[in-house]
């Protein structure tokens, strides 16, 4: 179904039609197809050549499906039984066009650029010193932490305090997303039951096979201690040799970020608006494993929406010390520090010289501390 200038446009045949319209005796029509932003009538649709104006409703429980023919008001009744049938088979006829062939290089690229970036992450962290908060998120790419007043803590700590930093590692600079592993894009919903019955796989590895990439022999390509693999005798590289990492590093961060954006143009995936939960498909899962709502009337059930490349990949952003910065950042002047990507703070740190779309964020030419 094409669409141009948000109109879509949707070409009935005379089987589809005889449901809709029984008065229509032609072969095949064609109507214009606008949304309604309402939950209920989702979208109504608009004939030229025979003035025909009504809603289509594909909700589960409508019996009617009004009509406006010529500006009258009339209804016809509509036998959903007839009507399930033809809906599933275009929904199984849809299942056949993927994996589309064009985005299976795309897939295999990112599954590459993924396994890089982790090798030279864990490279990197043998050579340069990452520290973590011990009760909220934050990291910094440094021998010493700040003392920058932003810890959220636990629940019953106060808030904006100054962050207790113990020894970081991979996951800490590579926040880890998972997703529900299906055996197919189109299969039925999970349902809360079945949690337990479907491996979790990173959200990005979910994608790339969905996408086509190692289809044939998914499981012996991937496993979670392939992930943690680092170049032998770290510590004894030269700067050169680092630098060489480092740079190989930081274009396979961009080379997976880029794949990841072409590849949720054309495979769908959902993320959830109150949590981090990615599940990679046209619906959501209904697993109820939401912890913001789990003691609410809903008991976990997850609002999911479109998800971007930052929901699968996420930047996982860190204060950055420049050159005319103090050596350890303070409470004070936060509003001249810049920022960075981890992956980015820890690639440039090793010698990489960054893309010039960070350097807004970087700050690299604003002013030191007053």
């Amino acid at each position: 179904m094409p669409k141009a200038q948000n109109l879509w446009i949707l070409t009935l045949s005379y089987s589809d039609l005889r449901f809709l319209y029984p008065q229509r005796q032609s072969q095949a029509e064609t109507f214009a197809l606008l949304p309604t932003f309402s939950p209920d009538l989702p979208y109504f649709f608009y004939s030229v050549s025979h003035c025909l104006l009504g809603f289509i409703v594909f909700a589960s429980r409508c019996d009617f499906i009004w009509f406006w023919h010529k500006r009258k008001l009339c209804s016809n009744k509509m036998d959903l039984r007839k009507l399930k049938p033809m809906i599933q088979k275009r929904i199984q006829e849809r299942a056949k066009d993927y994996p589309v062939p064009g985005m299976i290089p795309v897939a295999q690229e990112v599954l590459n650029s993924r396994r890089l970036l982790m090798q030279g992450v864990s490279t990197l962290l043998k050579v340069l010193p990452v520290m973590a908060c011990k009760f909220c998120p934050e990291v910094y790419i440094g021998e010493k932490g700040h003392v920058i007043q932003t810890c959220c803590g636990f629940k019953r700590r106060g808030k904006n305090r100054v962050h207790e930093w113990i020894t970081g590692g991979l996951n800490d600079v590579l926040a880890p997303v998972e997703a529900f592993h299906l055996k197919h894009m189109f299969q039925d919903v999970i349902k809360h039951h079945q949690r337990f019955d479907f491996e979790r796989v990173p959200a990005v590895v979910e994608l790339c096979w969905q996408a086509g990439a190692n289809d044939g022999n998914q499981y012996s390509n991937w496993s979670p201690e392939s992930d943690c693999c680092s170049v032998d005798g770290a510590e004894s590289l030269s700067p050169d040799e680092l630098v060489m990492i480092a740079s190989g590093t930081l274009k396979a961060w961009e080379v997976l970020r880029n794949g990841v954006e072409k590849l949720l143009m054309v495979y769908p995936a959902k993320v959830c608006k109150h949590c981090s939960e990615v599940h990679v498909g046209p619906s959501g899962h209904k697993a109820r494993l939401c912890g913001i709502f789990k003691y609410e009337s809903w008991q976990g059930t997850h609002f999911w929406r479109k998800a971007n490349v930052d929901d699968l990949v996420p930047p996982k952003i860190v204060w950055r010390r420049r050159p005319q910065d103090p050596q350890v950042l303070l409470n004070e002047g936060r509003g001249f520090y810049g920022h960075a990507p981890a992956v980015v703070e820890l690639c440039t740190q090793a010698g990489a010289i960054a893309p010039s779309k960070y350097h807004c964020l970087m700050k690299l030419q604003g002013v030191a501390t007053l």
